[in-house]
């Protein structure tokens, strides 16, 4: 006996699902280290040359985007189409 399965994902007006990120700040210790926060609260630290790395590029690249990156929170939002690649498809 074969099943086959066909679905449609219908896109709901009521979730907001925006690729770019949001929330993130940064603060500069007094040792130099870079604490980056996401809605306040603590995300990651950078020491040393990362620190250092990441003030020269905060003034080049999306603060937003660079942030999001750094502390792993980044590209949210593709697992409702990587469910459906045949990567990734059950057996």
């Amino acid at each position: 006996m074969r099943i086959s399965l066909a679905f449609v994902i219908v896109p709901r007006e009521d979730v907001v699902m925006s690729g770019a990120p949001d929330g993130f700040t940064y603060r500069l210790r007094k040792n130099g280290e870079v604490e980056l926060l996401h809605h306040g609260r603590p995300a990651g630290v950078l020491r040393g040359a990362a620190a250092t790395r990441f003030l020269i590029d905060v003034t080049n690249d999306d603060p937003q985007e660079l942030m999001a990156r750094l502390t792993g929170n980044y590209k949210h939002g593709n697992e409702r189409t990587a469910k459906s690649h045949p990567r990734n498809r059950r057996r």
